[in-house]
């Protein structure tokens, strides 16, 4: 049977999500972020008891078909901006019509009639918290960072990331308040 679980953003997600599952007894055969799949089907009770779980460390057990397509189209987002290996020819389009086998048109219309921003800007908004992250790591120089974020130059990042959060990176790392956002709490108003 598989779950599909939402706010599971990360490695750690998994292993919160794996610990109540075997907590609770449920054989699984995979976990992976957004989903589950348990060798048993489970009854109602049992997938109740599952979900208030789960929200008492802040997932959910997603049940509408259009909210499981748009957590997966979070999941593929979140997944690629994470992996620090986006080329400056990135077409976020043809990504998700490839991962999803769905027309992109479609997907952006779901994704923004139920999201309230568009998937575009929601990928800009992943991008920018990776940026915050990678800048108070210092681990990289600006220049590395936009390479592996995919923008053309630290300009376009710098000028992105000052719309975005109103600071330049370089303000950001001087200022005192360094707010950074939940990735799976990233979520605005329509550009």
């Amino acid at each position: 049977m598989k779950i599909f679980i939402k706010n599971m953003v990360c490695s750690r997600c998994i292993a919160a999500v794996d610990s109540i599952f075997n907590n609770m007894g449920i054989d699984v055969s995979q976990i992976s972020l957004g989903e589950a799949e348990t060798k048993n089907h489970l009854s109602d009770n049992t997938l109740r008891n599952l979900d208030l779980k789960l929200k008492s460390i802040g997932f959910e057990i997603v049940q509408d078909a259009t909210q499981k397509l748009i957590e997966k189209i979070k999941t593929l987002v979140i997944q690629k901006v994470s992996e620090e290996d986006l080329p400056d020819d990135f077409v976020l389009s043809q990504f998700l019509s490839s991962a999803l086998h769905r027309d992109y048109s479609a997907l952006s219309k779901l994704f923004s009639q139920n999201e309230n921003v568009t998937l575009e800007h929601y990928f800009i908004l992943q991008k920018i918290e990776k940026v915050k992250e990678l800048l108070l790591y210092r681990e990289r120089n600006l220049t590395e960072i936009s390479q592996k974020l995919g923008y053309k130059s630290v300009q376009h990042l710098s000028a992105q990331f000052r719309k975005i959060t109103g600071l330049s990176p370089t303000q950001f790392l001087n200022s005192k308040e360094r707010k950074r956002i939940a990735l799976d709490k990233i979520q605005t108003e329509p550009e």
